[in-house]
């Protein structure tokens, strides 16, 4: 998509997207380091969550409601909702909470009802565990999980073959589109003066842990 140059710049400018030496969960020490929590005031947030807009109406994702799983997609899922709405697309969202409230409305669920066709919102797929929670709480209420929207998708093997996003795509059947990739960064990489030195790094690590190029669907 057009603005994912965009997106890496910001993420580049704002300390979310660093680079140096960094292990993974997986321990595999990666050249880049990539936080969506840094988006941590007003003018970044602002534009991750215009980013993902983008990348909905850009992906024509047929949704009819946002879900945002707790902690990192409660504010992600409003702000979203927020941007959509300046596009002409009006979602009611909703999210979880980790605990259950046993006073007031209860329940561990906060905002419209969950119903419909539901699009998850989250920051990054790893092992895909936020994305099978999530599932899970779409269809105990009876709604149908309708896709996932990530802002980076690193593109490199889980365990076996796939990424972790490409096996939330097989098992769930779902679409999950990103606001930006790994090839994304890699080409971003390649025309910055001041960040061309980590291209090496970056496409050495593609190479050993990357998986094929990935379609949005």
């Amino acid at each position: 998509m057009e603005f994912s140059r965009d997106f890496i710049a910001l993420a580049c400018d704002k300390g979310v997207l660093r680079f140096g030496e960094f292990v993974t969960k997986a321990g595999r020490t990666s050249p880049y380091f990539f936080n969506a929590g840094l988006f941590n005031d007003g003018a970044s947030f602002g534009a991750l969550c215009s980013f993902y807009a983008r990348t909905i109406v850009a992906a024509k994702l047929d949704a009819t409601m946002l879900f945002g799983p707790a902690y990192k997609g409660i504010p992600l899922v409003a702000g979203t909702a927020m941007r959509l709405a300046e596009h002409g697309v009006n979602l009611p969202y909703c999210f979880n909470r980790k605990e259950a409230k046993d006073h007031g409305e209860g329940g561990t669920l906060v905002g419209a009802p969950l119903t419909g066709r539901v699009l998850i919102l989250d920051d990054v797929i790893s092992a895909g565990t936020s994305v099978r929670e999530s599932v899970d709480i779409i269809r105990a209420h009876g709604a149908v999980p309708a896709g996932v929207v990530i802002a980076l998708d690193r593109m490199e093997r889980g365990k076996g073959a796939l990424s972790a996003v490409q096996e939330v795509r097989a098992q769930y059947d779902m679409p999950v589109v990103a606001v930006a990739t790994l090839d994304d960064l890699i080409a971003y990489l390649a025309d910055s003066e001041e960040l061309t030195a980590n291209l090496a790094a970056v496409e050495a690590y593609r190479a050993t842990y990357g998986v094929a190029l990935e379609s949005p669907t």
